[in-house]
């Protein structure tokens, strides 16, 4: 198994490279279910940031991409079960990728809440507000 880092994702993904994305497409084409690749969820929250704020990716284009990325045999993606709620959560509308991530992570980690400032993320994420 081997780590992917963000940016292999981003040019697999987007195509908007000529050399890099071609570079990157040899190597998640090469990758197979008894040799898979690992996204760790810093990649996929990473990716979620660039593709979203650098690239302008719709929340549904987005949530295609996470999705499309966890159906893959040859992927490893880290807290794959958490990944997969917080992206229901995501593509329902209102909490970002991120927040939604965290909120999850925090659960699974036994928390009886994540505490933020945010309110946006309180609202969609899950999150409680600091008193």
């Amino acid at each position: 198994m081997i780590g992917l880092d963000t940016n292999v994702l981003v040019r697999y993904v987007l195509q908007d490279d000529p050399r890099q994305s071609a570079q990157a497409s040899r190597l998640i084409e090469s990758l197979s279910a008894e040799e898979p690749g690992f996204v760790p969820v810093v990649v996929l929250v990473e990716l979620a940031w660039v593709l979203g704020a650098g690239y302008k990716l719709s929340r549904e284009q987005l949530a295609a991409v996470l999705e499309t990325l966890l159906r893959s045999k040859e992927l490893v993606i880290d807290r794959a079960d958490l990944v997969v709620q917080a992206v229901a959560r995501f593509s329902s509308g209102g909490a970002d990728f991120a927040d939604a991530l965290i909120e999850r992570i925090a659960m699974a980690a036994g928390c009886t809440a994540t505490m933020t400032f945010d309110q946006g993320a309180a609202k969609a994420a899950g999150m409680t507000l600091v008193p």
